[in-house]
């Protein structure tokens, strides 16, 4: 089959989207299938840059910057976004390339053009991969009111769902996100596409543990975005709550918007370290470092989420502590599999109790750490996800 996966993140860039889709991609040419990747890039001075990646083609596709800067500018660069990508995949080299399958990652919420002009070109089917439910999401957290913004963003997410054969969510609760027609004109079938990661080898850190103020302590630590839909808050207040534990220490290593005001909130405390981001390849090492992972949502969240985050510590054998919104089905799937404690507290009131128990003998050892692999195995294979996908765009 020849399948082109489109998105606007992927190595080198470090995000959890950037390493769900290289394994994707990686997973696509290991079971026989052709993959052109189109990335949305505004850092190549040309119009585009083809590559070989590990038998990936990634044709890289000059668009304006997107990230890192204010609402206002990001809103009209991705607007923009799809139609730069058509205009400049025109004049490249692989112009002519046809494919059976267009795949495409949200967030972005913005690569509806492309994906109807790539199927307008021959047969292909389409499987849009619905990490993310913006702007939803935004709206219940009242970063946006639901005015005419809310409005038109919710537009622009309709109209990409409308440009999908297939929709494959990460839980079966955000099905109901698409119950009693509530997106005019949908036709596409929905699924649940499960969340992946490929196996990754530990090949050490540049942080080492052993080295810093944390040392001999069971280790807590957070790894990704630190920004606003996460509320970091909770955590940084966990650990203020448990400073005089000598036992425990929090580990944060990412970048975000919130990364500065969390180092100042959590400054003169000896239970909590802020490293900067690592590359993708250092996370086995960190992990293997630690004793917990940590997982952080806002509260007024609504919809559904299972991070990479998740799937990385489940990979590694640690077992979570986990705060999110009331309802979300990470809760089950924790409780369940008995791979961690997850709150549904909007202020994260419990989760010393919570932690206190995780820092405890009952959850260290090898039986928490396999039943956590044998989960990462068995419903987080990036095989599986890859198999759906050929699947379900082969009917």
């Amino acid at each position: 089959m020849r399948v082109a996966i489109i998105a606007d993140t992927f190595p080198p860039l470090r995000t959890s989207g950037a390493v769900q889709l290289r394994d994707l991609s990686l997973e696509f040419v290991r079971q026989g299938h052709e993959t052109t990747m189109l990335v949305a890039d505004p850092s190549i001075r040309s119009l585009y840059a083809i590559e070989d990646y590990h038998g990936v083609t990634v044709a890289r596709l000059k668009t304006p910057q997107s990230k890192d800067v204010n609402y206002a500018r990001r809103t009209l660069a991705e607007l923009v976004m799809p139609y730069a990508m058509i205009r400049n995949f025109k004049v490249s080299p692989i112009a002519d390339r046809q494919f059976d399958a267009v795949v495409w990652y949200s967030p972005t919420i913005f690569l509806g053009p492309i994906v109807r002009w790539l199927k307008g070109r021959g047969a292909a089917k389409s499987y849009l991969i619905l990490r993310d439910i913006f702007p939803q999401w935004a709206a219940d957290m009242g970063i946006i009111s639901r005015g005419a913004v809310f409005k038109f963003l919710d537009s622009i997410a309709n109209y990409q769902y409308r440009s999908a054969d297939i929709i494959g969510v990460q839980t079966p609760g955000n099905l109901g996100f698409f119950a009693d027609g509530q997106i005019s004109g949908l036709t596409a079938r929905l699924e649940v596409l499960h969340n992946w990661l490929a196996d990754a080898p530990d090949t050490g850190c540049a942080i080492d543990v052993g080295r810093t103020a944390l040392a001999g302590r069971r280790i807590f630590v957070y790894a990704g975005n630190m920004g606003a839909a996460q509320d970091m808050d909770k955590l940084v207040r966990l650990a203020i709550a448990l400073k005089d534990r000598s036992d425990i220490g929090f580990l944060f290593v990412g970048r975000g918007s919130e990364v500065e005001r969390l180092r100042a909130m959590a400054a003169g405390l000896t239970n909590i370290l802020f490293e900067d981001e690592i590359d993708p390849a250092d996370i086995p090492g960190l992990y293997a470092q630690c004793h917990v992972g940590m997982i952080c949502l806002d509260g007024r969240h609504k919809t559904h989420n299972i991070p990479g985050k998740f799937l990385s510590y489940m990979q590694a054998g640690l077992p979570v502590l986990a705060s999110v919104n009331a309802g979300n089905d990470l809760v089950a799937e924790i409780e369940n599999a008995g791979v961690g404690l997850a709150s549904v507290d909007p202020d994260g009131a419990d989760l010393a109790p919570m932690a206190i128990a995780l820092a405890g003998d009952d959850w260290s050892g090898p039986a928490v750490a396999e039943r956590c692999r044998t989960l990462s195995r068995e419903r987080f294979s990036v095989e599986a996800a890859v198999r759906q996908i050929v699947a379900a765009v082969s009917e």
